[in-house]
């Protein structure tokens, strides 16, 4: 495929910028460091404006914090100014990074996401008696550097646009050259776009008639066993090799069994939540009703956030639970009786 070129102007369009701002402050909007750039909006985006067609951009550093769902994560947050650039970049490059998946990549995608990708599993369990699961161990952690700048040069001409890359990429590093923020736009897509060549060689080279990837989360499925074994030595290879990441332990099982995934457990008729997924599910229930009876939300907030809980758990057979939870609670109006 042609690389793509001259973006840079594109991308420091007034009106570009502006859109990058609304995209950057959704859900935001009362954060100081939001309100201080509001307050010098037109200022802000000039400096961001001049900064794109000078070539003299400076990214700042991450607040970093904790979080223990569904995982412990370190999440790097950045300044709104640099979440503004990357929403800029990004408008123009997305179709980029887009031309580059294969059908069944499902995460930062629109159109995609979890509950497609689940359904899509659903289906593939059906049609095929064994399935073999695989991640990448420390995924975000251990990205090489000098490989996604190897696979953005084959997707970029600019070189101003390619220096911009490599300051978001020195920003941050878990060991020398290795490593993405979690929490930056622009790492979802470097991320996303890393294991592009996995897709097409399990697609291309290895003719898997069945193939799910969400992030490093990847599922093939075929009706011979050994197949799937003598792919899991050759996707090994190529992980190890050409991307200097590892695999976790491979997950090979038949279809009929249930295939973990994304929270929960896919089997060829239905979808049950994960006793993980269960479990956190409950506690963040617990979590809101807590904070609804000592005043700390709103009866709106929690309703919001319950939905959102009970959004995910819809998804998988799970009518006798979201009863269970009518009794206890009344964040869940509509719940059939």
């Amino acid at each position: 495929m042609k690389r793509s070129g001259k973006l840079i102007p594109l991308i420091a369009e007034p009106e570009n910028l502006r859109s990058a701002f609304v995209k950057a402050r959704r859900g935001k909007t009362a954060s100081a460091d939001v309100l201080a750039f509001t307050q010098n909006l037109d200022s802000e985006l000039l400096q961001l404006r001049q900064g794109f067609l000078g070539g003299e951009l400076q990214h700042g550093g991450y607040r970093k914090f904790i979080i223990h769902e569904p995982k412990r994560r370190e999440i790097c947050a950045g300044r709104f100014r640099d979440n503004v650039l990357h929403h800029a970049i990004l408008n123009h490059c997305h179709t980029t990074f887009e031309r580059h998946q294969v059908f069944d990549s499902y995460a930062c995608r629109r159109g995609k996401g979890t509950h497609a990708a689940v359904l899509r599993s659903q289906k593939f369990c059906k049609q095929h008696a064994w399935y073999l699961k695989l991640d990448v161990r420390n995924f975000f952690a251990s990205i090489h550097h000098a490989t996604i700048q190897g696979q953005l040069q084959r997707l970029f001409k600019d070189e101003s646009l390619l220096a911009i890359f490599d300051q978001i990429l020195a920003t941050y590093s878990v060991t020398a050259g290795r490593g993405l923020p979690l929490g930056n736009l622009t790492s979802q897509y470097f991320a996303n776009h890393y294991l592009t060549p996995v897709d097409r060689f399990i697609k291309q080279g290895l003719r898997c008639p069945a193939y799910v990837r969400y992030m490093d989360d990847m599922v093939l499925w075929h009706n011979d066993k050994a197949y799937l074994l003598d792919a899991l030595a050759q996707v090994r290879q190529l992980i190890d090799i050409d991307l200097h990441c590892a695999l976790k332990p491979a997950v090979l099982n038949r279809s009929s069994k249930g295939l973990p995934f994304l929270g929960y457990r896919i089997f060829p008729y239905s979808i049950r939540l994960t006793h993980a997924s269960r479990a956190r599910f409950a506690r963040k229930l617990r979590r809101v009703t807590n904070d609804l009876n000592d005043e700390i939300l709103t009866e709106k907030q929690a309703q919001r956030q319950a939905q959102s809980l009970l959004a995910f758990v819809e998804r998988a057979n799970t009518l006798a639970l979201r009863k269970n939870l009518q009794k206890i609670t009344n964040l869940y109006p509509g719940v059939p009786p």
